[in-house]
């Protein structure tokens, strides 16, 4: 598809990436057009149709995960079942890892040896839940030299959250502080937060220096993104990750 974004990151060759936008499916009014999501209240028959167009592009239908905003990585390496888990992990060529998301940060994962990939999905629960850590640590059991792609999530300038959400950063990395600026609700005081940076310092914390990343916000950009926090009944997106031979 046209406006499908190709992550920009020196990953090996064998290693292939997507993120698909809003645009190019058959689905219409809150999940126009491209919606993936089976569990968004979409009509089943279009999202197959939308999944279907999708699959042209893959090299294999994705292993879907049960999402749940944790911190569990699941291997989905000759898996048939459909899984709860916040990360998806292969070391197998032509097996498609893929995450849904609509303002949650898309981490793309791969190692420089291109013998493992991996996606995670990083909402502001699976990171002070230690999806970022659970995942790289995982990773490590079978490569080294682990580079990260942020794919396009909620923008700094939207993502509004409590004081409770700021201490359990805080609570686990003080480091975290400059990635919080005040911004006052209606009832109580609130702060913006910059999910990219957060993922960042913990990618960073674990020893995953090679980060990149074109900051894309789904908040901002209706005609490209769907976005819960702008919508509340949305569509999803996905990005998906494979290794060819």
């Amino acid at each position: 598809m046209n406006d499908w974004i190709i992550p920009d990151w020196p990953a090996p060759p064998n290693v292939q990436a997507i993120f698909t936008t809003r645009n190019g499916g058959v689905s219409s009014g809150p999940y126009t057009s491209f919606n993936l999501g089976d569990h968004v209240g979409d009509k089943q028959n279009i999202v197959n149709l939308n999944r279907a167009k999708l699959f042209k592009s893959l090299p294999n239908e994705p292993k879907w995960l049960n999402q749940i905003h944790g911190s569990t990585p699941i291997w989905v390496d000759n898996n048939t079942n459909i899984l709860k888990g916040d990360a998806a992990l292969s070391k197998t060529y032509n097996t498609v890892c893929a995450i849904l998301t609509a303002d949650c940060l898309p981490i793309f994962l791969c190692d420089e040896a291109g013998t493992v990939v991996g996606i995670a999905h990083a909402g502001w629960r699976g990171l002070v839940s230690g999806i970022i850590e659970q995942t790289v640590a995982e990773m490590r059991k079978e490569c080294s030299h682990i580079m990260a792609y942020l794919g396009p999530a909620i923008g700094p300038n939207y993502f509004e959250i409590g004081e409770e959400v700021r201490h359990s950063f805080i609570k686990q990395d003080k480091m975290s502080a400059p990635a919080f600026v005040p911004h006052e609700g209606v009832n109580s005081k609130k702060w913006l937060a910059n999910i990219f940076l957060l993922a960042r310092a913990r990618l960073v914390a674990v020893g995953v220096t090679k980060i990149f990343s074109n900051d894309e916000c789904t908040y901002s950009n209706s005609n490209k993104f769907f976005s819960y926090r702008r919508d509340g009944v949305t569509g999803r997106m996905a990005g998906l990750i494979w290794l060819t031979k």
